[in-house]
Parts: structure tokens; sequence; C-alpha cells
């Protein structure tokens, strides 16, 4: 997880290029966006971190062990993954 200054600062260079390139308008207060920016980070974080544990845990059920960091892992690690987006994210 990033820590809330890291977030935080993300979510204003976002903010300050979308401005700065015209591609928002605000109809609101600043504070507002940068709030929901920010919420929308740490939102997806935490869905991240949800699809991780679900992935090592398939990863660990298997009867012939697979080593974290071996290509094998990493290959196996990333197919669980994307798999799991689409049940969650139907994509």
């Amino acid at each position: 997880m990033l820590s809330d200054e890291k977030i935080t600062h993300t979510s204003h260079i976002l903010f300050n290029s979308l401005i700065n390139k015209g591609l928002i308008k605000l109809k609101v207060e600043e504070q507002e966006v940068r709030r929901e920016i920010k919420r929308s980070f740490i939102q997806a974080l935490k869905i991240g971190e949800s699809i991780d544990e679900v992935v090592r845990r398939k990863l660990q059920s298997f009867s012939k062990k697979v080593v974290e960091g071996s290509p094998e892992w990493n290959i196996l690690y990333k197919k669980f993954f994307e798999e799991e987006e689409k049940k969650r994210f139907g994509r």
C-alpha cells in the first residue's frame, strides 16, 4: 500500500495535469475533486490488494509448489491476476 503522503502527492499531480491540459472544467471546489481522486486511488489499491491475496492463495494451493519469483510463478501470477480482474470487472 502506498503511504497517504504519496497518494496525496500523486492525486495533486494528476489533478494539476488535468487542469493544465484543459481536460476538465470544475463545477465543484478544487478540494472536492482532489478528495475524489484520492478516494479513487485508495479504492483501486484496495481492490488490487484483494486480488493479490486471492491469486497468492490460489498459487499456494497447488500440490506442486511454485517458487515465488520464479518465471513460472510470475507467469501464473499474471494470468490469475488478469482472470480475477475479469471476474470482478467483466473486462
